[in-house]
């Protein structure tokens, strides 16, 4: 193209030969000219545009020297207007030429303009750094070309309803969309907005400079007539505002004529006026008292957003300086709304689904990934934002992206994908538009024009040599980045919560937020105030994100049962992760991760006090994946590990118990965020202790063999609710010990066994349950009971397996056989834990039950409930000891296990749940009554785990203080403010299964 047109402009304009300088005339040979070469191969409209105006070919050599810097827009405006032949200086300026004359004359001198525009553009090293001054300079020069064409108007319109008339019109054209934002393509529809005043110190005689006349002075004007300027004397010729209106009409009717309409010089571009109130309905021009009417009481949502690029562009400047004044308060309160954020969304939705199907893939402006998704993406975090941080104002997108991203708003590295996509794009959409400068969005299809296109795009600092196939693999990847960050962004749950705030809740000042604290229910405002000044105050851009989230956090928050316990622990959460690139941007980007620590800060002491210690575990919020508790075979595999690097030192210990605690928090997490079930919580908390009591075990005995060969080895057997899985956040691991002799020892390495055992079992509780230094702040200590061994707390610590067998063959009674139900191998050796479960199942499932066993049993359970209860302590709130409580139900399971499980194998098992749903199979107990049995035992254990999550300390009593009652109700499933229905149920629940329970049990 570039060379067709070369030739054609070398024919059809022999003095281009000389002007251009592209012949040598001793050789006839052609000479480069770089520029010139450009801009031939890149547009066949502005080749066309130096053939048919030579004397315009100069502009290649004056260009030639320039850097790409951006001429100012008032040196636009002064050219085109002289172009018109209109004074520059005036307020007003009038042209001398109207009519063909002056549309061809300034429509010549705007495309020269352009020449030199896309000559600098061309010639930059980079297009996509110098995009933003293009269509800035583009929006100068539509500027200049509108004022130029009013100046033609004011000429034209008072040729024929009196100069004087038009002169008392103040009349002001503002541009809207990329013409407002400063950010316009090559061709493009210009928007504007016209609005008109009347003048009314307007003299009769127009006060026009250009007629050598002065107004506003008290001179006398060309008619005699002294003007009364600054007098407040009205010199209005006594227009209304209807006629105002129809003046204006005419005044932009002229205007848009000397712009678009046919001429030999074809027209610029269609000046569209579709966005002003009511659309193509609506009135072509309106005073500004109307514009604000309408505003006010009519206008939709989208129609703020299009204000957010208003600009005065040309015209009166005071009155377009009024009307910007007057519409920023509307723009900025307009997410106020109801629904403000879910309309802009539904409207971007509507643009995509309004695309013609044999165009959907070829938008670069409108389809997915396109444009649009950038330029929404940025307005609606604006307008969210924006009512409050007057910094994330600017009307362009490539200047509104730098400013979200330092107040905070987006995160550094999306917001360089953003403008480098946004600005690629763009580029793409002006090398397509300067070949025929046709207003077009979409991507062509030739092969020819692809690889043109391409070679236009990559630069002259390309790597890679471009071809069509290279391109549009760059425009797919770009279009699949920016959908992903669209979606990401522009539907970011948040911002419609924001959005719902008032300007004042959102702002957080100390007036403003104390009262809003109050309101939600903080008990301690002025202390809360104080930490949210912590977090906000500076200018750091941890502060610019705490200012932008914490109007949302603190009222959810407040959703808490402690809102203040919630905010502190925010704040030392945010003290330990605020200078950490992912926690803040993980906030603002993930409302569920957001909420989920709001709900366990202000809900869980538990959590929060791990959370101080473990703060980077706060990452698991944002991705449910991250909150499946690790099985014990991998936990197994890391403490491993462990030891293998730092051996039996007391670093290694502590790490162990780390990885516990981490365990913890982790299922304390997924429970919290109803993620696991009450059964697989419980499983998860045994793992991490068995996986715990393991590896200290293993410690243990490396440091008791200090490297010897051992002489036993030891198992630890759990017992109790830990032998059925079925522990709490606070649980003890009940347990026994056992060790077995190595095969192969002397009569006197047999003498030493169970010394050596002992030891082992004193350095592993020892391990488990000793402060570690440096100490571990919120540990929980895994603390170790044995007191259910044989002969209880008077019995040896450790036996071995022989001295086990012999005791329960010889001695042991009927509690000690139902003890054993929950027995499980936890750590140790393998062939040991065999042969001790084979050794005790005799004991626990026997053939039968003597009739004075059951009456013993009954007997203790009796006692057990007069005796252990604490004192003082309400049986009707103690769910483990008390009326249909926790012990009600496991011992009437095990009763049937002892008396059945020897001749039924399914009643064989550790755990309470699935040998009541065997005992219902069995028809020991019916359906109804065996449904409520269970849901008391749950929901006892819910309490017990709601007790250590709310308060962080264990406890088997319901609480009976408001605020802890409440707590507990909604761990346990509850809606807020329903603790006196929760407690209600408790009582009728817990009072029938004991019903229950004292029938089948007692008889």
């Amino acid at each position: 193209m570039a060379l067709q047109s070369l030739v054609r402009l070398l024919s059809a304009v022999p003095e281009s030969r000389e002007k251009l300088k592209v012949v040598d005339p001793d050789t006839g040979g052609l000479v480069s000219n770089e520029g010139l070469f450009k801009l031939l191969g890149a547009s066949e409209a502005l080749a066309d545009f130096l053939m048919r105006h030579p004397e315009h070919l100069d502009v290649v050599d004056a260009v030639a020297v320039q850097e790409p810097e951006a001429v100012d827009g008032e040196v636009l405006r002064e050219s085109l207007l002289r172009a018109v032949g209109a004074d520059p200086a005036s307020n007003m300026p009038t042209a001398a030429l109207v009519g063909t004359e002056a549309r061809i004359a300034l429509r010549t001198r705007y495309r020269r303009h352009l020449c030199e525009l896309a000559l600098r553009d061309l010639g930059a090293a980079s297009s996509q750094a110098v995009m933003p001054m293009v269509g800035a300079e583009l929006a100068d020069l539509a500027a200049a070309a509108i004022e130029a064409a009013l100046a033609v108007a004011r000429t034209e319109v008072g040729a024929s309803v009196g100069a004087e008339k038009v002169a008392a019109l103040r009349f002001a054209v503002i541009g809207m969309g990329k013409c407002g934002a400063r950010e316009l393509n090559y061709i493009s529809d210009v928007d504007v907005m016209y609005v008109v005043a009347v003048d009314e110190t307007a003299g009769t005689a127009a006060g026009s400079t250009e007629a050598g006349t002065e107004t506003g002075t008290g001179t006398q004007t060309a008619t005699g007539t002294e003007t009364a300027a600054g007098t407040g004397t009205e010199m209005s010729p006594g227009m209304d505002e209807g006629e105002a209106a129809r003046l204006g009409n005419a005044l932009a009717g002229a205007l848009t004529r000397t712009i678009y309409s046919p001429e030999r010089e074809p027209g610029l571009w269609e000046v569209d006026a579709n966005l002003r109130p009511e659309g193509v309905d609506g009135q072509l021009v309106r005073t500004l008292d109307s514009y604000l009417a309408y505003y006010d009481r009519w206008a939709q949502s989208w129609e703020f957003q299009a204000l957010l690029k208003a600009r005065a562009m040309a015209g009166d400047k005071e009155l377009g300086a009024a009307f910007e004044q007057a519409i920023e308060p509307l723009v900025w309160a307009s997410s106020e709304r109801d629904g403000f954020v879910e309309s802009v969304q539904a409207m971007r939705r509507r643009v995509t689904a309004n695309i013609r199907d044999g165009d959907a893939d070829r938008q670069i402006k409108l389809g997915k990934g396109g444009l649009r998704d950038v330029e929404f993406t940025v307005q609606l975090l604006q307008l969210v934002h924006g009512k409050t941080d007057t910094s994330i104002r600017s009307r362009a997108t490539t200047t509104a992206i730098d400013e979200l991203t330092k107040a905070g708003y987006i995160g550094r590295t999306d917001a360089a994908l953003l403008l480098s996509h946004y600005t690629y794009l763009r580029v793409l959409e002006h090398r397509i538009q300067l070949v025929q400068m046709r207003r077009t969005h979409t991507m062509p299809t030739a092969p020819e024009q692809l690889r043109a296109l391409a070679r236009a795009v990559s630069g002259p600092l390309s790597l890679k040599r471009p071809s069509a196939g290279s391109l549009l693999a760059d425009w797919a990847k770009v279009k699949r980045s920016v959908s992903s960050l669209h979606e990401r962004i522009f539907y970011r749950p948040i911002l419609a919560t924001t959005a719902n705030l008032s300007a004042e809740d959102a702002a957080l000042t100390t007036g403003a937020a104390k009262a809003r604290l109050a309101a939600l229910g903080y008990s301690d405002a002025a202390g809360a105030a104080r930490h949210i000044e912590a977090l906000t105050a500076g200018i750091s851009r941890r502060a610019a994100l705490q200012r932008q989230l914490l109007p949302v956090l603190l009222g959810w928050l407040a959703d808490g049962v402690n809102p203040d316990a919630g905010l502190l622990a925010f704040r030392r959460v945010s003290d330990a992760l605020g200078t950490s690139h992912w926690y803040l941007g993980m906030l603002r980007d993930h409302q569920a991760a957001a909420e989920r620590l709001c709900h366990l800060l202000s809900s869980s002491r538990l959590v929060s006090d791990l959370l101080e210690v473990s703060p980077e575990a706060t990452a698991w919020l944002g991705n449910s994946k991250e909150l499946v508790p690790e099985t014990f075979e991998a936990q197994w595999v890391e403490i491993q590990a462990t030891i293998a690097r730092h051996g039996n030192s007391p670093g290694a210990m502590r790490l162990i118990r780390l990885i516990r605690q981490r365990e913890i928090l982790r299922t304390a997490i997924a429970d919290c965020c109803g993620l696991r079930s009450q059964d697989e919580v419980s499983e998860a908390l045994s793992d991490a202790d068995r996986a715990t009591v393991l590896g200290a075990l293993r410690i243990a005995e490396m440091e008791v063999w200090a490297g010897e060969a051992p002489l036993t080895r030891v198992q630890v057997v759990a017992m109790g609710r830990q032998g059925g899985r079925e522990i709490g956040y606070g649980s003890d691991a009940d347990v026994l010990f056992v060790h077995q002799p190595v095969d192969g020892l002397s009569e006197e390495q047999l003498g030493q066994t169970t010394k050596q055992a002992m030891a082992i079992v004193q350095k592993l509780t020892a391990l488990l349950t000793a402060p570690v230094r440096p100490a571990i702040q919120a540990e929980r200590v895994l603390s170790v009971d044995a007191d259910l061994r044989p002969e209880g707390r008077n019995g040896p610590l450790v036996r071995s397996l022989e001295a086990y067998r012999e005791y329960y063959s010889r001695w042991s009674s009927a509690w000690e056989a139902q003890a054993l139900l929950r027995a499980r191998p936890m750590a140790g050796c393998d062939e040991l834990a065999q042969a001790f479960v084979s050794m005790v199942d005799p004991v626990r499932y026997p053939r039968s039950l003597p009739e004075n066993d059951v009456r013993e049993i009954k007997r203790i359970k009796a006692r057990m409930e007069s005796e252990r209860l604490p004192r003082g302590a309400d049986p009707a709130r103690h769910v483990k000891l008390g009326r249909g409580g926790l012990s009600d139900v496991e011992w009437l399971v095990q009763l049937w296990q002892l008396q059945h499980a020897h001749n039924h194998p399914e009643l064989r098992t550790t755990k309470t749940v699935p040998a009541l749903q065997a005992a219902k199979e069995l028809g020991l107990v019916d359906g109804p009554d065996a449904e409520l049995l269970e849901s008391a035992w749950r929901l006892a254990g819910k309490i017990r785990n709601a007790n250590v999550m709310w308060t962080g300390k264990t406890s088997d009593v319901l609480p009976s203080a408001r605020g802890d009652l409440e707590a507990v109700a909604r761990w346990c499933g509850y809606d807020p403010g329903n603790a006196a229905a929760f407690e209600d149920d408790y009582y009728s629940l817990t009072r029938r299964a004991r019903a229950v329970f004292e029938r089948l049990y007692y008889g």
